[in-house]
């Protein structure tokens, strides 16, 4: 096996018995960066210089054995999120030369055990899209079958890691933007409870949905990430004091008696693949078999969150994307020699106006505008009252639909499973032209979202023509311990 297809187990095990360096196998990582990322387009930005400093920093740690589980292992990060003086774009030209000048606190941590950044991932532009096309950096192709999507917003990390670009990848979840693309790759990725992690540095989608998490090869691995990243940040009031458990530790629990929830809505859906259906059922028969309770239960607002999630999310969108105006950070387009304005042509005013016009128009893809301007309509005054504030009483009746099922007076079931997309990975261009064919693709990924609740997805198989299928673990809020043991259980007995 080459070094750059290890897990972070294997990597870990390795450097601490000496059978390799850091820079060696931060270098096995770069060298395949550069002989497939023509084709895949997974990175923007590679970190090669840094990235070989910070793996002889790391090779120092271990030497004095000072090494931690994450120390010397390679790892890309999602361009949605900051990382200091290494150029994050978010995937939009706006932010082409935009170099922060601190990391994201996830990232901090990861680094501060030194993990080595190798570079940044493509995604949808700001986390904007379910199949990686809305990069103003062109889409990030399947590794699979490099005519599919590799899925969205963050497929770019998620390709990364199937690809073994490099060992594993931090990424963002607003309504699936982990869950999907890993289901899509074949990969793992977790969307944590909403103020598990924290979301300090990270480009503000939707504030009351978005979550950080891991896209790795292995749910164990995942664990390991979940244990560096996970806690109270001072600087994001959003993540709860609640301590981290030791997920790995959880990992080999029994599954006897543990009741999993079959949400019949789920596999009502119209236009379920066939092989996803059948790649799901396989995985339930599973977990009978390593002594699961298999429980059918409801949530019959579940129908309604995909409306919810595409209110609330340029609702929240045109709020925080009026930050990006070109004057205070980003690539700031010429205003024309003669602004317009209330004050008249010539005005400051209109020049102001002219140069926020144009750095937008130019620095934003159409479905970023798309959806400032449908978030705009529904805050409006006049329509507040008819679309945002009904869409919250609406989202509390979707959490309210897992709170039942996971908390009944007497005793809910401990996890929910799901496909994680009704389809595997679609063919470049096939959605592009219909915006709303691509809102659905995210069906079964935005319910969970919408509640705040963690949810995993893991490989389940592969199609006939070889696409992979992911199934989604949901578990209740705060629960990563027993949603991680249900994914490992059944990733680990095959």
């Amino acid at each position: 096996m080459k070094l750059n297809e290890l897990t972070i187990t294997e990597a870990a095990e390795g450097l601490k018995k000496k059978k390799f360096t850091a820079v060696e196998l931060t270098r096995a990582c770069l060298d395949l960066i550069k002989k497939r990322n023509q084709e895949i387009n997974a990175f923007i930005t590679v970190s090669e210089k840094s990235a070989l400093e910070e793996a002889k920093a790391a090779d120092k740690l271990l030497a004095a054995g000072n090494g931690k589980a994450l120390t010397g292992i390679p790892f890309a990060v999602k361009d949605a999120i900051c990382t200091k003086d290494i150029r994050s774009t978010g995937s939009a030209k706006i932010l082409d030369n935009y170099v922060p000048p601190f990391d994201a606190t996830v990232i901090k941590k990861i680094r501060d055990l030194g993990g080595v950044l190798i570079g940044k991932n493509n995604c949808d532009a700001f986390g904007h899209g379910a199949s990686n096309e809305n990069s103003m950096y062109g889409p990030v192709k399947n590794p699979h079958d490099t005519s599919k999507v590799a899925g969205g917003s963050s497929g770019g990390s998620a390709a990364a890691v199937a690809d073994n670009q490099c060992i594993f990848a931090i990424a963002e979840d607003t309504g699936g933007s982990i869950r999907q693309p890993a289901s899509f790759c074949g990969v793992v990725g977790l969307r944590p409870s909403y103020g598990r992690n924290s979301r300090y540095g990270i480009m503000p989608m939707a504030s009351s949905l978005d979550t950080v998490g891991p896209i790795t090869k292995t749910v164990a691995d995942l664990a390991i990430v979940m244990e560096a990243i996970a806690g109270r940040d001072d600087r994001d009031a959003t993540t709860v004091p609640d301590s981290v458990p030791i997920y790995t530790k959880a990992l080999e629990e029994s599954l006897k008696g543990v009741k999993v929830g079959v949400p019949k809505e789920y596999y009502e859906i119209a236009g379920m693949d066939p092989e996803v259906k059948a790649a799901t059922e396989k995985q339930i028969e599973k977990l009978k078999k390593l002594g699961a309770k298999i429980v059918d239960v409801s949530l019959p607002h579940t129908k309604y969150a995909i409306a919810v999630y595409y209110i609330i999310v340029p609702s929240e969108d045109s709020s925080n994307l009026g930050r990006l105006d070109g004057v205070r950070y980003g690539v700031r387009s010429k205003p024309s020699p003669r602004g317009r304005g209330t004050e008249g042509e010539g005005s400051s005013q209109g020049a102001l106006y002219d140069l926020y016009a144009k750095s937008r128009a130019t620095g934003f893809p159409e479905e970023v505008k798309r959806r400032i301007l449908i978030g705009t309509y529904a805050l409006s005054a006049g329509y507040y009252d008819a679309y945002y504030k009904k869409t919250q009483q609406v989202r509390t009746l979707i959490k309210q639909d897992f709170d039942k099922v996971f908390n009944p007076p007497s005793g809910g079931v401990d996890v929910l499973i799901t496909p994680t997309s009704p389809f595997p990975a679609f063919t470049i261009g096939e959605k592009a032209n219909d915006p709303i064919a691509m809102y659905l693709a995210d069906v079964m990924v935005s319910p969970a979202a919408v509640a705040g609740m963690p949810a995993l997805s893991v490989p389940a198989g592969v199609t006939k023509s070889g696409l992979p299928i992911g199934i989604q673990i949901i578990g209740a809020r705060l629960k990563e311990a027993k949603v991680l043991n249900v994914g490992y259980q059944l990733e680990t007995n095959n």
